[in-house]
C-alpha cells in the first residue's frame, strides 16, 4: 500500500508542473486571453487623438519658445 502511495504522489508531483506548463503555452489560451487583455489595457492609437495631441505638443513648444525669447529679451536690457 505505501509504494502505491509514493508513486502516486510522485506521479502528481510531477505531472501537474508539467502539466501547468503545456496548458500555459498554449497558442489558443495567449490569443485568447494575453492579446485580448493587452488590448483592453493600451487600445490602438486612433488618427484623431494622435493629431490632438501633436498639435497639442506644439503649442507647448512655441509657448515655451516665446517665454524664453521674452525673457532672453528682459535679460539683454539689464
Amino acid at each position: 500500500m505505501g509504494v502505491k502511495i509514493e508513486v502516486f504522489r510522485m506521479m502528481l508531483y510531477l505531472s501537474f508542473p508539467v502539466a501547468m506548463f503545456w496548458i500555459s503555452n498554449q497558442a489558443e489560451y495567449f490569443e485568447e486571453y494575453i492579446v485580448k487583455r493587452k488590448r483592453e489595457i493600451f487600445p490602438p492609437d486612433e488618427d484623431l487623438k494622435r493629431k490632438e495631441l501633436e498639435d497639442f505638443k506644439e503649442r507647448m513648444r512655441v509657448r515655451k519658445e516665446q517665454r524664453m525669447l521674452k525673457s532672453f529679451a528682459v535679460d539683454s536690457e539689464n
